[in-house]
This record gives structure tokens, sequence and C-alpha cells, in this order.
């Protein structure tokens, strides 16, 4: 997908990691709530249907306990291992959604990653389009990169721990 630097985010890193474990960590809700969310938060509940027009819904904790559910998303295009896109303007069986404004965070996007296949690890690009520039620049100013960049770190921390331990 063509990049609009008007409307649009990227991450763009090699990790030292195959790419079907990148996949696998981007798939499975158990892996999920290991590395989802940047620390101290947590990911504390992740449901996947993992087919165009399925469900991709996650839950988020603070260290006080106070829970964000980020809604039900939806995926466009599955194509493992490497290709995932979802959106959050759209619900379950590609239902037009609304998204609820609230004091963080009053935006919509479509995240498209890519996971290629880099030497003996993998380029993760995540590509995530906003309506307008006001949504790409108050998710930049979240810490869009900071957020991304720490919770793909934590992704393949999770996956070499797990590597590791077999």
């Amino acid at each position: 997908m063509k990049i609009n630097p008007e409307l649009d985010l990227v991450l763009d890193r090699v990790v030292d990691v195959p790419c079907e474990l990148v996949w696998k960590a981007w798939t499975t809700p158990e892996q999920i709530v290991q590395w989802f969310t940047p620390a101290p938060w947590k990911t504390v509940e992740c449901d996947i249907d993992l087919v165009p027009g399925g469900a991709f819904r996650t839950v988020m904790e603070s260290p006080e306990g106070q829970r964000m559910e980020e809604g039900e998303s939806c995926y466009l295009k599955v194509e493992a291992p490497h290709t995932l896109v979802w959106t959050s303007v759209l619900g379950p069986g590609f239902r037009p959604q609304e998204i609820a404004p609230s004091e963080d965070c009053s935006f919509g996007f479509t995240a498209c990653l890519t996971f290629t296949p880099e030497g003996s690890g993998t380029r993760y690009v995540a590509h995530v389009m906003h309506a307008d520039a006001a949504g790409k620049k108050q998710h930049e100013e979240m810490g869009f990169h900071d957020g991304w960049g720490t919770c793909l770190d934590q992704l393949v921390a999770m996956i070499k721990s797990e590597t590791i331990n077999r």
C-alpha cells in the first residue's frame, strides 16, 4: 500500500527473528497478551477470529487496574505469514462502527503489517493509515513510534525467550 506522509505513520525495522514467529506472535491470543501493550500496562484479554471480516479485540490494563477496551476491529486481509491488515473503523463482518471518542483517542485507523524475510530475520513494517491529518497527529502525539516500537521490542524478546526455553 502506498504511504501518504500527510495521513500515515510507519514503523519500519529489521528484527532478528523469523517471519513465521512474528506472524504467530500477532495471530495467537496467548502470545498477544504477553507483548501487545507497552509495559507497565498489559493486555489482559485478546480475541481473534483470523479471517477477513473476523474480529480482533483487546483489553488493556493500567498498573493501577484501570481497564481500557479497544473495541472490536475487523481483519481485512490475512495472508500468512507475511501480511495482516485490520481496521478499527469496521467491526466483525465488515460492519461500519462509530469510533467512540474519548479524551485520549478520537480517531480510527487501518493497520497494514508486513513481515518480509531479510537475512535470518524479518523486515517488520507497520503502516498505520488515518482518515485525516488530525487523527495522524493525535496518534503520533500519543506516542505512536515509541509505543509501537516498545511493543515490537517486547514481541522480539518474547519470541527469543520462548525459543531459548524450548
